[in-house]
């Protein structure tokens, strides 16, 4: 592979990207406090302009999404509670079993649809009969737009139902919101449309806003005074933050208008993709900026993604699944259209290989 990463295009995800120019100088003409304090008015700023984004009272600056969901969930359960969540989810698969290691609330695992849903007869069938011999379910967690469900983006229509089956049932929901700004411009609507069929929220400034680190977590005040207990447990009560929350406000003030750039792109890359032999993807559900596609027999899945890498172009081995491509601000349109020259150079050689062998 080039050493030269200037001439790298990253589709291995879009937590890669470096921060703007803009960003930059934001970040070194911060004004700054201690956030232990609550004295850093970049992070205040921050927090309850995110908070005003999403129709919520209040917002609480973290580190990651992991802690950032981590500490909604610990904000809403008790130890001993369970937590509804897809088989599929970024918290079930990714997060280093958090909440039952740190909080003792135990996972209760729905299967997970392809569309990134969750079966509300099975989520109904999954809270728990008040009694002194089960599990108080103490919330229910849904991911939008859905990782490993290649981007999926969740209708309003589903957020709506599954709303109101939790809150009939005295149970609130939490929203693994990662890329929500992504969903808003999938649907065409406002991420506060979004949000308010979910007791908090998460996002990431570090994915698809393209800032450099941090999350926010949103909800009412009273559960966000919690959360911002449960942070400062988790080591995540930061000091002069205002350097690294004026990225993030940044980010929203640039980044989320031109999200639907990534997702023109991801579009491209997913048809590109399904025109070469052997390589299995519908470009029909390719929804928001992630692309995930299967290499057929006798291709080989880790050496396609060894000979991309070798050829310039980095990807994501996602196991079964496929190798996922995620575009960001930093994929050009010139980039995508290079990405598939190689993607189909690398899999015409493999099978021109595979025939020799034969």
């Amino acid at each position: 592979m080039t050493s030269d990463m200037n001439n790298v295009i990253d589709l291995r995800s879009d937590t890669v990207t470096r921060p703007t120019p803009e960003m930059r100088e934001a970040m070194m003409n911060a004004l700054v406090g201690d956030d232990q304090y609550g004295e850093d008015p970049t992070v205040n700023a921050l927090e309850e302009k995110s908070a005003r984004l999403l129709g919520k009272e209040a917002g609480v600056f973290v580190a990651s999404g992991t802690m950032g969901n981590l500490s909604a969930v610990l904000a809403q359960c008790d130890r001993g509670d369970e937590l509804i969540l897809g088989d599929a989810s970024h918290i079930l698969w990714y997060e280093s079993a958090a909440p039952a290691a740190v909080g003792g609330v135990s996972p209760r695992t729905v299967r997970t649809a392809a569309d990134g849903t969750l079966d509300l007869d099975e989520v109904a069938e999954a809270i728990r009969t008040p009694g002194p011999g089960y599990p108080p379910t103490g919330l229910i967690s849904i991911e939008n737009t859905h990782n490993r469900c290649g981007g999926a983006v969740l209708s309003i229509e589903y957020l709506q139902e599954l709303k109101t089956l939790a809150h009939g049932q005295g149970v609130p929901v939490h929203m693994d919101g990662a890329r929500i700004f992504n969903a808003a411009a999938a649907l065409g609507v406002s991420g506060a449309e979004i949000a308010s069929y979910a007791d908090t929220v998460q996002f990431c400034f570090s994915k698809g806003l393209g800032a450099p680190v941090g999350s926010m977590v949103v909800g009412d005040a009273g559960t966000m005074e919690r959360v911002r207990r449960y942070r400062k447990m988790l080591g995540g009560a930061m000091r002069q933050a205002g350097v690294i929350a004026a990225a993030a406000d940044v980010s929203l003030d640039t980044m989320i208008d031109r999200l639907p750039e990534d997702h023109r792109r991801a579009k491209r890359l997913a048809e590109g993709i399904a025109a070469i032999p052997t390589l299995t993807i519908d470009p029909a559900t390719v929804q928001s900026n992630i692309v995930v596609f299967k290499p057929e027999a006798p291709l080989d899945q880790l050496g396609i993604v060894a000979a991309l890498r070798e050829a310039g172009v980095l990807s994501n081995d996602f196991g079964r699944r496929g190798i996922r491509l995620v575009t960001h601000y930093e994929i050009t349109d010139e980039g995508i259209e290079r990405a598939l020259e190689v993607l189909s150079g690398v899999v015409e050689r493999m099978l021109q290989g595979q025939a020799i062998h034969a």
